[in-house]
């Protein structure tokens, strides 16, 4: 009888190897953008994907302050937050996020679909937005994702 033995791979830290991406998002949708980055942040891009163990890439992301909401969610989306004290809640639209920090906008969408664990903590770390065009990371030599 003919056995044939497949043996499934499950990523380590020995056996992963991270690369670096660039990602331009000049005229790009924020929540299309943004699954496309948490997937490539999880490492299910890869072959050796693995449920458990942090695999992904690190991703840069340029002109963050660029981006393009459809419809009317750039004045009627609310980001709610709460400072910890008593009537503490804030409320801001995207609006006024990208009056104050641009990247704020893509880094909460992509950390929304990132696990809520310390594997989703582990990462968010691997992701770097910049506003402008300029990143300080030309030395880890990223390659252009589209």
């Amino acid at each position: 009888m003919n056995t044939l033995s497949y043996k499934t791979k499950s990523a380590n830290a020995a056996s992963v190897e991270r690369k670096w991406h660039v990602i331009d998002v000049e005229g790009e949708i924020v929540g299309r953008v943004a699954s496309k980055i948490a997937t490539v942040l999880r490492g299910k891009h890869k072959p050796d994907f693995t449920p458990h163990f942090d695999n992904g890439d690190h991703v840069i992301i340029i002109n963050a302050d660029k981006v393009r909401f459809t419809g009317e969610k750039l004045t009627d989306k609310v980001y709610l937050r709460h400072t910890g004290y008593p009537g503490g809640q804030r409320a801001a639209t995207p609006r006024d996020l990208f009056a104050k920090k641009p990247e704020r906008v893509l880094e909460m969408a992509i950390k929304g679909m990132l696990p809520k664990t310390k594997l989703g903590r582990a990462q968010i770390k691997k992701l770097h937005i910049y506003a402008g065009a300029e990143h300080p990371h030309t030395a880890q030599k990223p390659e252009e994702l589209k």
